[in-house]
């Protein structure tokens, strides 16, 4: 957990320094996580519907080609209902995440842009919420998950002359996260959509 906060600190000092060159637009985004766990003994699984927040750099290379660094917040995970003691019951795997995602970015038009990069996710937390009646109960499971994930973006976006933007993108989970002793043959995926509001300075 430490490295990953320390590694963390200096990606972000490194993006804000990048941000005070030349033509070098610094901004912060937010919004909406629609996250789901793909892949084995994940029938019912329903998605969880989450947020994410995070900065941005944006190092213009041509007229037409831009790269995008970010990193961001993220929370995501899945739920399901489940029968416990032979009630009803709602469990949500809460999987909080650091992502970096690395976004090559293409003008088509003016504001308008197609983007795709990798993305590396550094887990900081995982919680079980089980809910059902009188019971309320979260337990720690991060020894069930792998601590970093691998991943591609795939998304659109439109930016205001004003600096406000907004995106729309698709990750799609190219590594396992699984890492329950007891499921080592079990393989999992993390997916999402997201939707998210930002201003570049």
């Amino acid at each position: 957990m430490k490295k990953t906060l320390i590694f963390v600190v200096l990606v972000s000092f490194s993006l804000i320094t990048i941000a005070q060159e030349e033509d070098v637009r610094f901004g912060v985004k937010t919004g909406v996580n629609l996250a789901n766990i793909s892949g084995d003994n994940t029938e019912g699984f329903e998605g969880r519907t989450s947020f994410h927040l995070g900065s941005v750099v944006e190092i213009p290379i041509t007229d037409k080609f831009a790269f995008q660094p970010e990193v961001s917040y993220s929370s995501q995970g899945d739920k399901f209902k489940n029968n416990l003691l032979g009630l009803s019951a709602k469990t949500t795997m809460k999987l909080d995440y650091i992502n970096i995602p690395l976004i090559a970015k293409y003008y088509v038009i003016q504001g308008f842009t197609l983007q795709a990069g990798p993305q590396i996710g550094f887990l900081i937390s995982a919680k079980s919420k089980v809910e059902a009646m009188d019971v309320n109960k979260e337990t720690d499971i991060d020894d069930n998950f792998k601590s970093i994930d691998f991943g591609v973006i795939l998304g659109l976006g439109y930016q205001l002359d004003m600096g406000a933007f907004f995106d729309a993108r698709y990750n799609i989970g190219l590594s396992n996260i699984n890492d329950a002793a007891s499921f080592d043959d079990v393989k999992q995926k993390n997916s999402m959509a997201q939707f998210s509001v930002g201003y570049k300075f």
